[in-house]
């Protein structure tokens, strides 16, 4: 089990999340800090291709609105599942990683 635990979790204004945790330290995540961390297996092999391999991309009708988070979920007493406007919503984001991330 993980020695972080969150005591408060509340929605901001821009769409992120803030974590309020059991050692006194708060911290925000905006919903595309998130979503660009995400650790599901797809996500973590798109951040492994050189940005320069594919110089023409094309935004997604999902990159042309402003990223928020819908939902979170516990997963077990370890981790949240969080649901993003995009759609995507494979990623386990564990206590630990949620608090590295912070």
């Amino acid at each position: 089990m993980s020695e972080y635990r969150p005591q408060g979790i509340r929605r901001c204004e821009n769409g992120g999340i803030e974590i309020d945790w059991n050692d006194g330290v708060q911290s925000e995540y905006s919903a595309k800090n998130l979503r660009d961390a995400c650790p599901c297996a797809t996500c973590r092999e798109k951040r492994t291709v050189p940005a320069d391999r594919n110089p023409l991309q094309v935004l997604e009708p999902s990159e042309l609105v402003a990223l928020t988070i819908r939902e979170m979920q516990p997963v077990g007493q370890y981790a949240y599942k969080i649901f993003f406007s995009d759609g995507h919503d494979s990623g386990i984001y564990t206590l630990e990683y949620l608090r590295e991330l912070g």
